[in-house]
């Protein structure tokens, strides 16, 4: 099937895109990983395409401060081979690895993955896990929305109309942290049918200090899961931890289930990945 006909517009600027975009017919192309197979099946059909992919200030890895700035059309691909990126966010890399193939990788970027809010991807979880906040810039300004509040619903986001997903930066985890994004892949698609990432730092005297989790594929939207987090700090980690700790991070979502597989079916899955990757970093 072939997609309807519309118009097409490339601008070189941010400044540009924030102007075509004000059209309310206008849809954003980042990737066109998600989109264009959309478009195809015409279960999207917009009237406008404005095309990022000029938009040069809108890529890059940076460090400012404490955090780490990607620029939203930075692809799945540079992120899984950054050298800079592999040492001081190496969940981020890692997780951009398992995202579909080669081609999906190459094409595919960071901003197009979040706002188009699909609840079984993989960067969102390891977005929650890393503390992210989204920059988003509108024809009044610029807005930094916290990840925890930035998905909203299945393929619904918190990037208003006539907005564009600029930037995220991330909080760089203590030194010394082990991380790990684990997921059980649709095999047809690849993606999560659930998904785990977390980032787990040991004190000295071998307590868990400092402890991250988001989950992916189980609910409407990913989520992090604070409560796991918190029952695990000031703790020795052990198997009854770790098993304690998934089954409070499933309880704190509300699993879905769809014809790929059952809410507890999900469920299930979700807390053996979970304790399994905790188990594996200790």
């Amino acid at each position: 099937m072939r997609a309807r006909s519309f118009a097409y517009t490339r601008p070189l600027t941010l400044e540009e895109a924030l102007g075509e975009v004000a059209d309310p017919s206008a849809k954003l192309l980042a990737g066109g990983q998600s989109l264009l197979p959309l478009m195809k099946l015409r279960l999207a059909s917009p009237e406008k395409i404005v095309d990022l992919g000029r938009i040069e200030a809108m890529r890059g890895i940076r460090r400012e401060g404490s955090r780490i700035r990607v620029g939203a059309l930075t692809a799945h691909a540079t992120l899984a081979g950054n050298p800079f990126l592999e040492d001081a966010l190496p969940l981020l890399a890692r997780t951009a690895r398992e995202i579909g193939d080669m081609q999906v990788r190459n094409r595919g970027t960071l901003g197009g993955s979040l706002a188009h809010g699909d609840p079984s991807a993989d960067l969102p979880a390891a977005t929650l896990a890393l503390e992210a906040e989204v920059e988003v810039r509108t024809a009044d300004g610029t807005e930094t929305i916290p990840i925890d509040d930035f998905f909203l619903g299945p393929m619904l986001t918190a990037v208003p109309s006539g907005g564009i997903l600029t930037s995220v930066t991330f909080a760089v985890p203590p030194t010394g942290s082990r991380s790990a994004y684990a997921k059980v892949p649709h095999p047809a698609s690849g993606y999560a049918v659930v998904g785990v990432a977390v980032v787990l730092h040991l004190a000295p005297e071998g307590t868990i200090d400092h402890a991250r989790i988001g989950v992916t594929g189980l609910a409407e939207t990913a989520y992090r899961a604070r409560g796991a987090e918190e029952s695990l700090v000031g703790k020795v980690p052990s198997e009854e931890l770790f098993r304690a700790a998934a089954e409070e991070a499933v309880g704190e979502g509300s699993p879905v289930g769809d014809i790929y597989a059952s809410a507890g079916y999900r469920s299930r899955l979700a807390k053996v990945t979970l304790r399994r990757t905790l188990l594996g970093l200790v």
